[in-house]
């Protein structure tokens, strides 16, 4: 079975388009319920706002917000499928394309230091992963640095255990503030190396919000995480309120005995993904 780079490219340049303009039917929930649950008034209003903003987004094909991010995407490729081109021009191709026909800011710079920007919104960042089969799932999530900057990576000794991990996430979420736009999804990575942690954090944020960790341990740190989060009083758009975040996502990996690495990575309350299945031909 092969795929074409060009059927990539167009698919890519659509994700983008439609995940920088509709807010997932699952973000889309759980504004609704936020807004049902919230005791403070102008938090209550801040929610309805940010649920008039997506439907007018929708409505207008318009960007939920300025900052239409840097493109992360994670592609899982079937191990027997064959792409006829260069994947990652394929990717970088489809990008370009979705954020100039999309007319969504170009947010990207060629440097961290000299910081021209590219123009087009590239080089995307992307995730590969071999699975078995032959279909070709690529997932657009488009992430602003409103959030992504207030992130947080921490080497804990191990004896620090449950509550080290506890502590550190909400201190994270504290720390932050209004910054990432609340309600927020904490994506929380846990075990693995340095990087890998990071990884699994980003990863957790694409589950469907609220969803339950796969893992017993993993699913009893959300709970306690989340509520811990939500007693800080943080609230809607920093306004103050009970719903700081909708939920605590967890993605756990085995680790080193010497280490206990702990990543977060915030979203926004625009949760913004996207993903397609592309089928390949007959060779």
């Amino acid at each position: 079975m092969r795929i074409k780079a060009e059927q990539i490219s167009a698919a890519v340049a659509q994700l983008c388009i439609v995940a920088n303009r509709e807010l997932p039917e699952d973000v889309c929930v759980a504004l609704k319920k936020a807004a049902e649950k919230e005791e403070s008034p102008v938090g209550r209003q801040m929610l309805e706002s940010l649920i008039e903003n997506a439907r007018i987004a929708k409505t207008e094909q318009m960007p939920i917000c300025q900052d239409t991010g840097m493109a992360v995407v994670y592609v899982d490729l079937g191990q027997e499928l064959r792409v006829e081109g260069d994947l990652y021009e394929a990717i970088n191709a489809g990008v370009a394309k979705g954020y100039k026909e999309g007319y969504l800011r170009k947010s990207v710079v060629r440097h961290p230091i000299d910081r021209v920007n590219t123009g087009d919104n590239t080089p995307a960042v992307v995730h590969l992963r071999l699975v078995p089969g032959d279909k070709m799932m690529i997932t657009v999530a488009p992430k602003g640095f409103g959030s992504e900057n207030m992130g947080g990576i921490a080497m804990l000794k191990p004896a620090q255990g449950r509550q080290g991990v506890v502590d550190f996430v909400t201190s994270v979420v504290e720390a932050a503030g209004a910054n990432p736009c609340p309600p927020t999804i904490v994506g929380v990575g846990l075990g693995g190396t340095m990087e890998y942690a990071t990884f699994l954090a980003k990863k957790a944020l694409l589950r469907e919000v609220g969803a339950p960790a796969a893992n017993p341990l993993d699913r009893e740190l959300e709970q306690e995480i989340e509520q811990e989060i939500n007693k800080l009083g943080i609230g809607p758009q920093g306004f103050g309120g009970r719903v700081t975040s909708f939920a605590v996502h967890i993605e756990s990996y085995p680790t080193h005995i010497a280490g206990l690495p702990v990543a977060v990575n915030l979203n926004c309350h625009a949760a913004r993904h996207k993903e397609i299945v592309l089928e390949g031909e007959e060779e």
